[in-house]
């Protein structure tokens, strides 16, 4: 596509250079590109950055134009908007060719439960042979092609979007599974599409509120999902469900149109009688875990209104291999190591939790907590660590500029008041080491946190890393696994 075609749409006359892509960070300019400038994200513990003031790094990389919002007179086609972040969306999809009129989207928003969910949802529409795309937070899929994620975003900004969408429907795909963060609403990363089928899992009302700054906003942003969505999959536990329930929808959970009954959890999952207004079957999900209860009905409910069977939906449940870091067992014996991306106080509550109702021996977690978050956080995952665990290790989780040993302290602090056994590791892969070799039979290891993720951050540098290989070499180093 060349630029004059671009920026038809805003009438703004324009050269026939071609384009080859579209940036909203000056590092990730290249020649050709469009480079798009906007206002950072105003978060109370850091000065947000503004896009306007790397334009001078984005033309000496190659940028072959510019939008954002600012009066300004460059030596390259300049385009002013009001808000770059809508325009950068409106770009993408025009540049990649509006490649959701070519898919059936399925989008996935929760404050927990939205990466089990997608990825579950996936697996039922390829079971049901239907080729389908995902984009999560643990990695992307086209079909069965599994390729890492995009950075630490759950949702990775326009381009990146409307990238993956183009490549999903040119390799044919019918379909596509997206994990809608709030944040990828509320900053316009998925403005233009619009959905077959929107999927609202649950809803926690203290999280990332760093961002949204109150529950109300944070609910608003979730909920524009559902507004996009042709029909709606509402869990019956949300707030605000009859405003919801103003779209055409299906409840899943207690008092819903599709729920469990007789819930029991095995050592390998946990099994259900599921009920549904297409009939109903009994279920055994591979997942530990009692709350996965509802990531599976909603995925379900999802699957069957797309029009896949209930037996189909019955066996994908059956064989559903899990989610890479959420509740992952990495080994079961003579002690368990499990991996969970639990980060804040109730999803750490939660695999604690779980855990604890199967494990004989003693509950050893390894947990850190985010620089550059809502410092609240730190209190709530300390004091569920004491309160719930056996021993801590606390140690590093992406401190990025924040001092590391700030974070530490406040961890230490908020368990120390509810009376907890901890030691500080600021390493986190000799934490894990510490943590392994501290372990005995019947004991589990939570290794909580990173999940999936494949950097830390410490400083400004990413690092390279792999929770899951570094908890395998710690167990080689003792003769295990």
């Amino acid at each position: 596509m060349t630029l004059e075609e671009l920026f038809a749409p805003f009438g703004l006359p324009a050269p026939p250079l071609e384009v080859r892509g579209l940036a909203l960070d000056s590092r990730r300019v290249e020649p050709g590109f469009v480079f798009v400038a906007a206002p950072g994200v105003p978060l109370p513990h850091r000065k947000p950055l503004d896009g306007h003031d790397f334009i001078p790094e984005a033309l000496a990389r190659g940028a072959i134009a510019v939008v954002g919002e600012r009066d300004l007179t460059l030596p390259v086609p300049y385009l002013r908007v009001a808000d770059s972040r809508l325009a950068l969306a409106q770009l993408a999809r025009r540049f990649y060719g509006e490649p959701d009129r070519r898919l059936a989207l399925l989008g996935v928003t929760a404050s927990k439960g939205k990466s089990t969910t997608a990825s579950l949802l996936h697996h039922l529409l390829q079971g049901a042979g239907v080729g389908t795309a995902l984009l999560s937070t643990v990695g992307l899929r086209l079909g069965e092609e599994a390729r890492p994620p995009v950075g630490h975003f759950t949702t990775p900004e326009a381009p990146e979007v409307y990238g993956f969408l183009r490549e999903a429907a040119d390799r044919g795909l019918s379909a596509a599974v997206l994990e809608v963060s709030s944040h990828a609403l509320a900053l316009k990363r998925v403005e233009g599409l619009g959905y077959r089928i929107g999927v609202f899992v649950s809803f926690y009302p203290d999280d990332h509120l760093d961002l949204h700054g109150t529950p109300e906003a944070y609910f608003a942003a979730k909920a524009l999902l559902v507004a996009r969505a042709e029909v709606a999959v509402l869990h019956t536990g949300l707030p605000h469900l009859e405003g919801l329930r103003s779209r055409p929808h299906l409840l899943v959970g207690p008092g819903g149109e599709v729920w469990a009954q007789g819930v029991r959890e095995e050592e390998g999952g946990v099994g259900f009688r599921l009920h549904t207004p297409w009939g109903q079957g009994e279920v055994f999900l591979p997942l530990l875990g009692t709350y996965n209860v509802d990531n599976a009905l909603a995925a379900a409910a999802a699957a069957l209104l797309y029009g896949v069977p209930l037996e189909g939906v019955l066996q994908g449940l059956a064989t559903f291999p899990g989610v890479p870091g959420r509740m992952e067992v990495v080994q079961g014996q003579p002690f368990r190591v499990v991996i969970d991306f639990a980060h804040t106080g109730k999803s750490l509550e939660a695999a604690l939790s779980t855990l604890r109702r199967t494990t004989r021996g003693r509950l050893l977690l390894v947990v850190g907590a985010a620089g550059e978050r809502d410092p609240r956080r730190r209190e709530d995952i300390g004091r569920v660590a004491a309160r719930l665990a056996d021993l801590t290790f606390f140690t590093e989780e992406d401190h990025r500029g924040e001092p590391l040993e700030a974070i530490l302290q406040a961890l230490a602090q908020a368990a120390e008041r509810e009376g907890g056994r901890y030691a500080l590791v600021p390493d986190r892969r000799e934490a894990i080491f510490r943590a392994l070799r501290e372990a005995r039979p019947g004991d589990t290891v939570l290794l909580a946190g990173k999940g999936h993720e494949r950097t830390l951050e410490r400083g400004g540098e990413a690092l390279p890393w792999d929770e899951k290989a570094v908890a395998q070499e710690a167990l080689a180093s003792l003769g295990l696994g």
